[in-house]
């Protein structure tokens, strides 16, 4: 299994291609569509370069796949399937994430809550096939109900649950989120092989420095800076909760997740035609 890695430095995030040589076939992960808070512009420039990598190789695109509902950047996911063609699939979880946020976003109008607007929900231990390789799907739960992670040929895209060493792991203060969960996902990912790459879904590199996008599970397992397989669970939580005590909002999060809860969509636009962010106020 081939793997091209696209970095958005705008909101330090990774979008993966994976691809099988022989048949052609694809899949795209985690994919970021452009969007400026400041003018509440949007824009393709990030998701035209997966289109322009996947129909300069000749490329057949299967599936648009998310490892969660993204707080930090709003995904291409619907724009991708109009241009490139494949399934938008999701863990099963994001139904729980529905009945969270739509109720705090008032949006049943265009948000369906049953995870339609998804082309698949995947449920623990479900696979797939990209050309000749079978993609197993593990829930792993933590930084938010919604998150699952694609383990294939020897690689797990594992989205926000860990990251570089030096970094640790997810954030899990957002709603739904658990430090509890992603001590067990964590631990769980570290009875895959050492060699195992893992693919994750940011880096925030220091100025000069390139973002690192991949780390083993034996380097995982040595090195990580909040959590290896002789923590102890309480140990984790005190230090993961602490932790994001002292953390910022991020910028997007309203925008972002609002939209993917419609894989990348604005929502219905008003009588004027316009299309509109809700901003609710103390809500959350």
């Amino acid at each position: 299994m081939n793997v091209e890695t696209f970095y958005d430095d705008q909101t330090s995030t990774f979008t993966y291609v994976l691809f099988d040589p022989i048949s052609k076939e694809s899949a795209v992960i985690d994919s970021v569509a452009d969007f400026d808070i400041f003018s509440g512009r949007a824009s393709t420039q990030s998701a035209d370069k997966i289109i322009d990598f996947i129909t300069q190789n000749g490329l057949k695109n299967k599936w648009i796949l998310e490892t969660h509902v993204h707080a930090d950047h709003i995904t291409a996911a619907h724009y991708l399937k109009a241009k490139i063609g494949g399934q938008i699939g999701i863990g099963s979880g994001i139904k729980a994430v529905l009945d969270m946020w739509v109720d705090i976003f008032e949006t049943s109008n265009d948000t369906p809550r049953d995870g339609s607007q998804f082309d698949v929900l995947f449920e623990e231990g479900d696979t797939f096939n990209i050309g000749r390789y079978d993609v197993s799907v593990w829930h792993t739960p933590g930084h938010t109900p919604a998150c699952a992670s694609y383990l294939v040929d020897g690689k797990a895209f594992v989205g926000d649950t860990m990251f570089a060493p030096s970094l640790g792991t997810a954030r899990c203060d957002f709603p739904g989120g658990s430090a509890e969960q992603l001590y067990n996902t964590v631990q769980r990912l570290f009875t895959l092989p050492d060699d195992t790459t893992v693919y994750l879904a940011h880096d925030y590199p220091k100025k000069g420095t390139a973002p690192q996008s991949t780390v083993s599970i034996k380097e995982a397992k040595e090195t990580n800076a909040q959590i290896r397989p002789n923590v102890t669970l309480q140990e984790y939580v005190e230090k993961r909760e602490a932790r994001d005590a002292t953390l910022a909002v991020p910028k997007l999060l309203l925008p972002a997740i609002q939209a993917n809860l419609r894989n990348g969509q604005f929502g219905a636009p008003s009588e004027g035609g316009k299309q509109f962010i809700k901003i609710p106020v103390n809500a959350i």
